[in-house]
């Protein structure tokens, strides 16, 4: 059985780059790279205002939903970093959403 994907490659406009860590750090102290490339996503932005001693402080964030599956050799996304619109973000949170058959229907990143 066929199943159908979430996300549309036709709704993916955004072009964005994709940077994944591996668990762990080299002897140098600096994240290990796992995999490394440039897409097409549907990307929306969102802010939160979260009040502070300084009475005030902005918190940007966004999610990122790719068709398929962007890295099959890596099992789990848990870091990493997405430069979308020329801006750095991290990577905080990556899902995998999969088919009952277990195949990757699309996946998602969460940004801050």
């Amino acid at each position: 059985m066929k199943y159908p994907c979430l996300v549309p490659k036709r709704l993916c406009q955004t072009p964005v780059t994709v940077a994944i860590h591996q668990e762990g750090i080299s002897e140098d102290g600096e994240p290990i790279s796992a995999f490394s490339g440039g897409f097409l996503c549907n990307y929306q932005d969102s802010a939160k205002t979260i009040l502070t001693a300084e009475k005030k402080l902005v918190q940007l964030s966004g999610v990122a939903l790719f068709p398929g599956d962007i890295c099959p050799e890596i099992a789990t996304i848990s870091g990493g970093t997405v430069t979308v619109n020329g801006v750095d973000r991290d990577i905080f949170q990556g899902i995998k959403a999969r088919n009952p058959d277990g195949t990757v229907n699309y996946t998602e990143l969460r940004l801050v």
